[in-house]
């Protein structure tokens, strides 16, 4: 199999905590080189833009854009004009209509554009699919509370237009919800809570359904202090089931019935090699959506000022 040469584009946190162990650990993908304004990897070629990459690189097929998503449309542009594969970190953009010109774009080069979903790819969000696929679902209520501090710090681009706030993290709960349940959802009211000094939500409140009137709730909290909560809650006629974890742990009744480790990344990049094979291209915009009709139909109030 030949491999996949890869340039992560953006070497920040995730890129870091994630992306490098999980190209390691990829069968067919290779690390080749890094762009980055402001972090190098050692043994590895540096530049400090796509630009400079696409010109002056080496030999590379596709791209990992792991930047802040203000900055991704215009960098997945850049790549596919080069004739680049393009992975997107989530969330794929700042907005839904601006990812019809690059599918279109991709579908054209015949490359790939890969918009992931991380928390799909947790081990329990599948097992979690198969038991209600079988079961009168007749409530969901997720609770997605975390410390920024702890998870995002200095990361002042998730405070700006386009950065989404409390839905960087929220919109892995809407990735799982839209992956588990068997009919199309949305929202139909929200409450978001803007810091004073801040243009995107510390916190949100969302209420959602689907054609059928399903009661959907979810919470997203950047506040949280102590225990963290990545919870899923889904009550159906034949038991409770509970995500935990961000999908890592699978309950039934509170009985643990699919538990495994996080391999998240690594099934990604296993996906998008297996994509870029086929030039095949997976972009689902559902969870974004939803944080765009949360935005569109959400109450506004302002809290406190937030300092990092």
């Amino acid at each position: 199999m030949t491999e996949l040469r890869i340039a992560i584009v953006g070497f920040g946190k995730i890129a870091r905590d994630q992306h490098l162990s999980a190209i390691a650990a990829t069968p067919g993908a290779t690390l080749v080189a890094v762009a980055s304004r402001n972090a190098s990897l050692p043994g590895l070629p540096h530049f400090a833009t796509i630009e400079e990459l696409l010109e002056k690189g080496p030999p590379i097929d596709a791209v990992s854009l792991c930047t802040p998503p203000q900055m991704r449309r215009a960098q997945a542009a850049a790549a596919l004009a080069a004739g680049k594969h393009v992975m997107l970190e989530k969330p794929p953009g700042t907005g839904v209509a601006e990812l019809d010109p690059l599918i279109a774009t991709a579908a054209k080069a015949k490359r790939t554009l890969f918009a992931t979903w991380h928390s799909r790819y947790a081990p329990a969000v599948e097992p979690a699919r198969q038991w209600l696929a079988e079961r009168r679902i007749t409530s969901v209520h997720i609770s997605w509370k975390e410390d920024v501090r702890v998870w995002h710090p200095g990361q002042g681009w998730i405070w700006e237009p386009g950065g989404l706030g409390v839905f960087d993290p929220g919109i892995n709960a809407l990735s799982i919800l839209t992956k588990i349940l068997p009919q199309s959802v949305f929202v139909t009211a929200a409450e978001l809570a803007f810091p004073a000094n801040c243009q995107a939500p510390i916190a949100a409140k969302l209420t959602m359904t689907d054609i059928g009137g399903l009661p959907i709730s979810a919470e997203f909290d950047f506040r949280q202090t102590g225990p963290q909560s990545w919870d899923v809650l889904v009550e159906t006629d034949q038991g409770r089931l509970t995500l935990s974890g961000g999908g890592r742990r699978m309950a039934i009744d509170g009985k643990t019935v699919a538990e495994a480790p996080d391999e998240e990344y690594r099934e990604l990049y296993r996906r998008f090699v297996d994509l870029a094979a086929t030039c095949a291209s997976d972009v689902d915009l559902a969870p974004l959506r939803l944080v765009a009709d949360a935005f569109l139909l959400g109450k506004r109030t302002i809290v406190e000022a937030f300092v990092d």
